[in-house]
């Protein structure tokens, strides 16, 4: 039975650590991703492939495609593509750091990992900002049309999934220069009560965003979590869907490619990364790289 990977569709866990890999050169991975596949059960241990190394193993998946370099009015994003994304899910932090100790022993020497980031659960569910996240996430059977790929768009790639992956950096100290009534315009929605301002101004990220508003709509189904290290912290921002396409629709809206009118989100926070990644299904109890040959 061909089903999804399910940490997409559960809710966030209390804890995360999310790892990026790059393809070693004159490396072999097939035999590293066949030991992936057999450990990772798509829930505690969710797993995207990206382009380069479908491209390395000689396959091919439709819909998947590099991160695009977005630019706007004195804006432009990262893409810092990676060959390899695994989404650790659980509620020990220890335990999250030896499981990230053997994936990464699992996949030397063909793979490398170059980047590690810890993640958690904020006031249950709340970027560090203090402003929910994900406030109109599809749920059921929409959750599932969004995240996963049916029959009727690729038929081969049925219960998998496509995700975007970015970590947001906020500006604290600028966030926290705005007057409280400020930084609910900026987000269009008041933080005490997560109700939404009808009279915001067309820059608020709810009205940037609004998934409903597009033409097709375009829904994603987010499970970001905030990160932090030392310092430094922000929102990892994950969204899966069917495809790229709104997740694109809305980053092109946020950065006011068409209309010029720039999301106030970026008044105090900024990408650091970019990435695409596609997430197999479980078959037969094991992530099916089928497509890739394996």
């Amino acid at each position: 039975m061909n089903t999804p990977q399910a940490g997409i569709l559960l809710p966030l866990p209390p804890l995360a650590r999310y790892l990026c890999f790059a393809l070693q050169p004159a490396a072999s991975a097939g035999d590293a991703l066949r030991a992936l596949a057999e450990a990772a059960d798509g829930q505690a241990t969710v797993v995207g492939i990206g382009r380069a190394l479908v491209s390395a193993l000689g396959g091919e998946i439709a819909g998947l495609r590099g991160f695009p370099v977005f630019a706007g009015r004195g804006l432009e994003l990262p893409a810092t593509p990676a060959a390899l994304w695994v989404w650790l899910r659980g509620d020990d932090r220890g335990e999250l750091v030896h499981r990230a100790r053997r994936i990464e022993e699992m996949l030397a020497p063909a793979l490398l990992l170059t980047d590690t980031h810890d993640a958690f659960v904020h006031a249950g569910g709340r970027d560090l900002s203090g402003y929910e996240d994900g406030t109109e996430n599809p749920s059921g059977d929409d959750a599932v049309s969004t995240a996963i790929v049916g029959n009727e768009r690729y038929p081969e790639l049925a219960g998998s999934s496509f995700v975007a992956v970015q970590r947001w950096r906020h500006d604290f100290a600028r966030f926290d220069s705005l007057a409280a009534d400020e930084q609910d315009l900026a987000i269009g929605r008041r933080r005490l009560d997560n109700e939404e301002i009808d009279d915001a101004p067309p820059s608020a990220h709810v009205k940037r965003t609004a998934q409903e508003s597009f033409t097709p709509e375009a829904f994603v189904l987010r499970r970001s979590m905030p990160w932090a290290e030392g310092r430094r912290a922000g929102l990892m921002f994950v969204a899966f869907a069917a495809s790229f396409d709104p997740f694109e629709a809305q980053l092109r809206r946020m950065l006011g490619v068409d209309d010029g009118i720039v999301d106030a989100l970026f008044t105090f926070t900024r990408p650091e990364s970019g990435a695409y990644f596609w997430c197999p299904r479980i078959t037969g109890g094991r992530l099916d790289l089928s497509l890739l040959g394996l």
